[in-house]
């Protein structure tokens, strides 16, 4: 019998853009895949940058309970901690969008230090949407950025400025990921489209949580 995958799945406890405007984890981006891996029989381990409760973009939230994702919504009520000892013990990591993700997972530390352990052992990293975020700052020990030269799709600063959002947002995730020299490639916006560079998965938006779900499976069944 092969062994058990393990995924960690690292999610935002940010809770707002401005005052009056609330976000937070979207749903999608993190039951989707979740369904996908649980489905796999893979063992799976929940993680926030804070830990405890993660509050959910109320704009992600159907207005009909949707029962398919209730085991993924239940694992959201009290999650770990992320902690420097989650970077041992997995085979892949996956980052789920929303906006909040653009506040809290581009400057911390242990967020950082887990990735890079992922990078230098040539672990699956996945991500969709904004969780690409999580990847801006992340460098090899050598400090070359992680991106650099990585095919890799996030969500796109097209479809940032018609959510209005752009003004709001402490950098454009597209324009950062560029910037560290990643090769971006994006579909029509609100497409699902996602791409897989070696052990990269990335996919553009919340219509792209299931290819980039289904991708990271294919890394982890198929190494490149």
């Amino acid at each position: 019998m092969p062994e058990t995958k393990r995924i960690l799945m690292v999610v935002t406890n940010h809770t707002r853009i401005t005052d009056d405007h609330k976000t937070g984890l979207w749903l999608e981006e993190f039951a989707v895949p979740y369904n996908i891996f649980r489905d796999k029989g893979y063992n799976i381990k929940v993680t926030s940058i804070r830990g405890g409760e993660v509050a959910l973009d109320p704009n992600s939230i159907p207005e009909e309970k949707n029962a398919e994702w209730a085991a993924a919504e239940e694992e959201l009520k009290n999650t770990a901690q992320l902690s420097r000892d989650d970077a041992q013990g997995f085979d892949a990591i996956f980052l789920p969008g929303g906006h909040g993700t653009m506040f809290d997972f581009p400057d911390n530390e242990t967020l950082l230090y887990v990735l890079q352990q992922f990078a230098e052992e040539g672990k699956v990293i996945g991500s969709v949407c904004h969780g690409p975020a999580g990847l801006v700052n992340v460098t090899y020990k050598d400090g070359t950025p992680f991106v650099k030269g990585k095919k890799l799709t996030a969500f796109t600063d097209e479809e940032e400025r018609e959510m209005e959002l752009d003004r709001d947002m402490p950098f454009l995730l597209e324009t950062r990921l560029r910037e560290k020299g990643a090769s971006f490639v994006s579909s029509e916006k609100w497409k699902d489209f996602s791409v897989r560079d070696g052990n990269l998965v990335t996919g553009q938006n919340p219509q792209s949580s299931r290819s980039a779900g289904e991708k990271v499976v294919e890394a982890l069944e198929n190494p490149a």
